[in-house]
């Protein structure tokens, strides 16, 4: 994938975010500098540590989703994970170490599709021939007199070849060994933040069983599917999936932590509640960098992105503990939604919701168009509400379209509903009820 320039990274992510212009320009700054990084010394690389950014914003206005975009930008693992979640070392919760972990995991999958569409060709024609193999097996050669029946079977394999390519055998039965599990999983218990254990554990063990195999009726169009994924498994080298996705994970990575306003607070809790202060101190030395040991072997956290998020209603950023504060230089506040933010999230975005549903009722014969009045209807709408119920952004577009489209989604097909033009005059008669009635608006949107 071509490296994208900072201009360039804010140009990919106008196309699915609305407005938001200084948190896109900070995370495009720091993405580039993961590559600008990548040109520099070996020495010298090792000392350039990310820009961690801390997003402040409240709900539904773009946090996750410029994350998510700049990670598929990069081509680089993502996960996103709730701070609130954690607990501190000793009680019983997910430990901070299991993000790592877990985006290890995802990077192992992401690598390994990759490099299972690189030999798909390889593994479709090693497949092909296995099947062949089924539908004409060998004869055994007992004497010279067998040479003419062999080029006749070189004959009938090819044609075999032909109607198979045409799918004229896709319906056709065929007994195909596959290879199963010579035994049950077995559950290994280990404590929080030793998962890695009990995984190579199972490994360990199944490595210990022999190899089966069993035999099963298919068609040639499933055997195919199943076949050819087993060449691709066996194709794949393992090894070099792992290595790329630890790489990846360590120079790449992009951890988006949600909601980390809700670890600040006190020092000490009573009751209950665990220390949010003690979670902040287990989170630093993963931000900070260090060792974390996955599956897969040690990973290092030093170059991994951190990405921090949450609505700081009650809390500021400066309530986090002074060491945690300095991992994340960045700071950038995103701004509320306006009723014209919602028409531009309504319609400019590649993935725009009136999009979306005009797509979606066209599968059902049904030609939809929404005019600029029912738009604007539409937004105003999704404003009233936010500012009446909870504020939950351009979430809440979601469900005021749900709303007013559910007559039309449930009837479809409906061969009496060819054409939807939805107005303004649609929009307010059927949301009206809705939003009057405040207790009914809370419940449905």
């Amino acid at each position: 994938m071509k490296e994208l320039t900072p201009r360039e990274i804010v140009k990919e992510l106008d196309k699915y975010i609305v407005g938001q212009e200084r948190a896109k320009r900070a995370v495009a700054i720091s993405l580039r500098n993961r590559w600008r990084r990548q040109q520099l010394s070996e020495e010298l690389r090792e000392e350039v540590m990310p820009n961690n950014i801390i997003m402040i914003g409240p709900t539904g206005v773009g946090k996750t989703e410029i994350a998510r975009r700049l990670a598929f930008l990069a081509n680089a693992p993502f996960i996103k994970v709730e701070a609130s979640k954690f607990t501190e070392v000793g009680y019983v919760g997910r430990d901070v170490e299991s993000m790592v972990r877990d985006l290890v995991d995802l990077a192992v999958a992401q690598v390994r599709k990759e490099m299972s569409q690189r030999v798909q060709e390889k593994a479709t024609r090693q497949a092909e021939e296995r099947i062949l193999d089924i539908l004409l097996p060998a004869r055994p050669a007992v004497g010279p007199e067998t040479s003419v029946e062999a080029g006749d079977g070189d004959s009938t394999r090819e044609k075999l070849r032909v109607q198979l390519r045409e799918g004229k055998l896709a319906k056709r039965p065929v007994e195909v060994e596959i290879p199963v599990q010579a035994f049950p999983m077995i559950e290994v218990f280990s404590p929080a933040g030793m998962e890695e254990l009990g995984v190579n554990f199972q490994e360990m063990i199944s490595g210990m069983m022999p190899k089966k195999t069993k035999r099963r009726k298919m068609s040639v169009e499933e055997a195919q599917r199943v076949l050819t994924q087993e060449e691709s498994g066996k194709l794949v080298d393992m090894d070099e999936v792992i290595g790329e996705a630890v790489d990846r994970v360590e120079n790449s990575g992009i951890v988006f932590l949600d909601e980390i306003d809700k670890i600040t607070g006190e020092k000490v809790k009573t009751g209950p509640d665990v220390s949010r202060e003690g979670v902040q101190r287990d989170l630093l030395p993963i931000v900070e960098g260090s060792n974390v040991m996955t599956k897969y072997g040690m990973v290092k956290t030093d170059h991994i992105l951190f990405i921090a998020a949450g609505a700081f209603h009650t809390a500021k950023p400066s309530d986090l503990i002074p060491e945690l504060q300095g991992r994340f230089p960045i700071r950038v506040e995103l701004d509320s939604l306006t009723t014209e933010d919602f028409v531009r999230i309504l319609t400019e975005p590649k993935n725009a919701l009136v999009k979306q549903y005009t797509e979606l009722l066209a599968t059902e014969g049904i030609e939809t168009s929404f005019s600029e009045d029912a738009v604007f209807a539409i937004a105003k709408t999704a404003s009233l509400v936010n500012e009446r119920t909870e504020n939950i952004g351009a979430r809440r577009l979601h469900t005021v379209m749900t709303a007013l489209l559910d007559e039309y989604l449930f009837r479809a097909p409906d061969p009496k509903l060819k054409k939807l033009k939805i107005t303004a005059e649609v929009v307010e008669k059927t949301l009206k009820q809705v939003v009057e009635d405040e207790d009914l608006s809370r419940y449905i949107l």
